[in-house]
């Protein structure tokens, strides 16, 4: 499981979607298909997308005006997957959902089978937003990291990756270095600043909290650089630049 955020998809200081971000990201969604790996896309960007076509410079501050830029965001944000995942012979489900579609037992089970069916034809990435247009936990407290670990826990993910500015989550006082393994969250809840851009609405506070939730079900973690999308690959192949988090229980073994 993949998440982008809104930062990724953008480019750096403006609403606009980064066209050539957006093709190298699908570009690395058909590698990994092409290597057997399922793959699900947890994807923000509807409110930044939906900014532009409504006249908006900046991102506004009123819920039901992002909502409506959420609506419109969100059709643009699927054509770009369709189109260019469509180019390398997928196609793309969309899933929009809320909390409430996890709190209830029913319609946890009923999203979780219509996913997995998804999965099952081999050909079709799932892309799963928070329903913006309806919904106001993201737009007012929250946001997709935490949706995307609630997400790989139920689908019991191999493997989630989390995707922000810089290359992993950086030691107090570091600016360069990053710590490339973790296998105990609580070790470095204190490390992160919360820091967010103008477009998004998640810092790295938000992704450690994300990171807790997903190791504590047993999924390992990654994050990384979506500035780097040509390292998706390797990330999953249990390389590339990024600071992983084991699983709970499942330390990584010292080197031989």
């Amino acid at each position: 499981m993949i998440k982008f955020g809104s930062g990724i998809l953008t480019r750096p200081g403006t609403a606009a979607l980064d066209e050539s971000q957006f093709a190298n990201l699908c570009q690395a969604i058909a590698i990994l298909r092409q290597q057997g790996h399922e793959v699900i896309v947890v994807s923000s960007g509807a409110v930044a997308a939906g900014l532009q076509p409504l006249g908006f410079a900046k991102r506004p501050d009123q819920t039901n005006v992002l909502q409506a830029c959420a609506a419109v965001g969100q059709t643009r944000l699927m054509n770009k997957y369709a189109t260019l995942l469509g180019a390398c012979g997928l196609h793309v489900g969309q899933l929009l959902v809320t909390h409430q579609d996890f709190e209830d037992p029913q319609r946890r089970e009923n999203f979780r089978n219509t996913l997995l069916s998804l999965l099952e034809r081999g050909n079709i990435i799932p892309i799963i937003n928070e329903n913006d247009s309806v919904a106001t936990e993201e737009l007012k407290f929250g946001d997709n990291d935490a949706l995307s670990s609630r997400l790989a826990g139920i689908v019991q993910a191999d493997l989630l990756i989390l995707f922000t500015s810089v290359d992993g989550l950086m030691p107090p006082g570091e600016t360069e270095r990053i710590v490339e393994q973790v296998d105990d969250i609580q070790q470095v809840l204190a490390f992160a600043r919360d820091e967010k851009g103008e477009y998004s609405t998640g810092g790295m506070i938000s992704k450690l909290r994300a990171v807790e939730s997903a190791v504590n079900a047993g999924v390992e973690t990654i994050i990384a650089n979506g500035r780097r999308p040509q390292q998706i690959p390797d990330l999953v192949a249990g390389q590339g630049i990024g600071t992983r988090f084991a699983p709970r229980g499942r330390a990584k073994p010292p080197a031989a």
